[in-house]
């Protein structure tokens, strides 16, 4: 027997203060969930969000107009116990990309009259790693990507979220209205920072005294985001149904939320912390530990299990080996690179990682993590790598993690069955497997020189990249079970 617990939205509306770039489920599963308890909490009307969708489908910014801005959220703590909530703190939804007809920005006018707006005192964003248009490995700008020549030949008209927040502040220093804050809710590394930079570099495209205002007068706090978020399936439509909601719009995650922010707002904020957000001064240990013990976790999961056919997280990490993989990469790869936070207990913390992984209500699809692997594999695991190979530590599990991803990029299972490989630089990897496909040697070194995904000093370390290659051969020659053997009986 199912046991439902439901949480009705605010009944009243309120004045928009913050504008959030990246109208997705993890924002509506996540920050616009924190707004709605703030406000059913306190009383305080200041904080409505306006959310614009800057690519994908308009449907969604459509279908939430036509609902009044409600939609559900179903918590689940496993599979016979759900929280249900109704989220009304989103008062208003554009759609700034491209349409089925080709043309950009619809409502791009309005988003950007709303940002530069005075009332609007804070920007969030959830665009995804490559959303930001950065060199995954160095941080330089991609000046030269399509979308950024574009922001650069035109800049009051943007496609990109660093070309709207460059636009936004650029009309406000006009003005002589204070900037917004601008808070980076993506899974990054010192995500605020990266944020700032990829502005302040397209902002010294255009003008540079621009660029020095807002290297000197806009707040990029760092912060650091956890929950689980599966894309919505026709079973979890088929499940909300059976609880008698009918919403194109739902969203079904994990009963677990985490938020840690930078405490850094000139302009003011919530009051988030009755809500159960962590306003630190130093959100870099809880970054990290998530990036490479949850994040990098996943990731293994994701190429490892897809190779062999397996579908979601749950069904990966009930394998034995697969559990005992994970177990080996936190504690012996991953730990030696934090610096925790004080009182952590990280045996503790792996130990609800994998509970929370074993969660079988949230059907989460090992594709959905696989997607833009070479915008996340530095965060999760090589920049990690680099240290622990400096240190002298031997990496088996990192090192078939990454000949698994090479493997993947081929764009077929063990089997031979097809899998889509979803990535900014999909092209180049099927350009190396095209030319190398029968050299596996030739084919590490080729993924291995890709020096905006692999960092130089792991690219030039040739005891690793040796290892890549054994673990590449071990998994295609002998196949995973196999391959997980070699690596948790070390």
């Amino acid at each position: 027997m199912m046991s439902i617990t439901r949480y009705p939205a605010a009944s009243r509306r309120a004045a928009i203060g913050i504008v959030h770039l990246g109208l997705g489920a993890f924002h509506r599963a996540h920050q616009a969930v924190y707004l709605e308890r703030y406000r059913q909490r306190s009383g305080d009307d200041a904080w409505g969000i306006c959310s614009a969708n800057l690519r994908g489908n308009v449907a969604l910014v459509d279908g939430l107009a036509a609902a009044g801005h409600r939609y559900h959220v179903a918590e689940y703590t496993d599979s016979e116990n759900v929280a249900l909530r109704e989220i009304g703190t989103i008062e208003e939804t554009l759609f700034s990309g491209r349409d089925a007809g080709g043309q950009w920005g619809r409502d791009l006018d309005a988003l950007l009259e709303r940002m530069a707006a005075s009332e609007t005192r804070i920007v969030t964003l959830t665009v995804t790693e490559k959303g930001y248009f950065l060199n995954p490995a160095s941080g330089e700008l991609l000046s030269d990507d399509p979308m950024i020549a574009a922001d650069i030949a035109e800049p009051s008209r943007p496609r990109t979220a660093p070309g709207m927040l460059v636009e936004a502040l650029a009309r406000r220093r006009a003005q002589g209205v204070a900037p917004f804050t601008v808070l980076c809710c993506d899974n990054m590394p010192d995500n605020g920072r990266r944020t700032r930079n990829a502005v302040v570099q397209l902002a010294a495209r255009r003008d540079p005294e621009l660029a020095t205002w807002i290297e000197r007068e806009v707040a990029f706090p760092c912060s650091m985001v956890d929950r689980i978020v599966p894309a919505m399936t026709e079973r979890d439509a088929a499940r909300l149904a059976e609880l008698g909601v009918a919403d194109a719009q739902a969203v079904a995650c994990e009963a677990f939320s985490q938020w840690v922010v930078e405490d850094s707002f000139p302009q003011g904020r919530p009051y988030w912390e009755a809500d159960g957000v962590e306003m630190v001064d130093d959100v870099a240990p809880f970054e990290t530990m998530k990036l490479r013990l949850l994040n990098g976790s996943h990731s293994l999961l994701a190429y490892l299990g897809a190779l062999d056919g397996i579908a979601t997280v749950a069904e990966a990490v009930a394998r034995d080996d697969l559990r005992a993989l994970l177990h080996h990469y936190m504690h012996r790869e991953a730990a030696p690179t934090l610096s925790l936070p004080a009182g952590t207990d990280l045996s503790g913390y792996a130990a609800s990682l994998l509970a929370r992984f074993g969660n079988d209500s949230l059907q989460h699809r090992l594709q959905q993590i696989a997607m833009d692997g070479s915008q996340k594999l530095p965060q999760r695991w090589l920049q990690g790598a680099v240290a622990q190979r400096q240190a002298g530590a031997a990496l088996p599990a990192t090192a078939l993690g990454l000949a698994a991803w090479i493997r993947y990029a081929a764009g077929h299972d063990l089997r031979g069955n097809r899998v889509e490989v979803s990535d900014p630089l999909a092209a180049r990897f099927a350009d190396c497997h095209a030319r190398h496909g029968g050299d596996p040697a030739a084919l590490i070194d080729a993924f291995m020189a890709m020096d905006d995904v692999v960092p130089p000093a792991l690219a030039a370390d040739a005891a690793f990249a040796a290892d890549v290659l054994d673990a590449y051969r071990r998994l295609t020659d002998d196949g995973l079970a196999a391959a997980l053997a070699r690596v948790t009986h070390a």
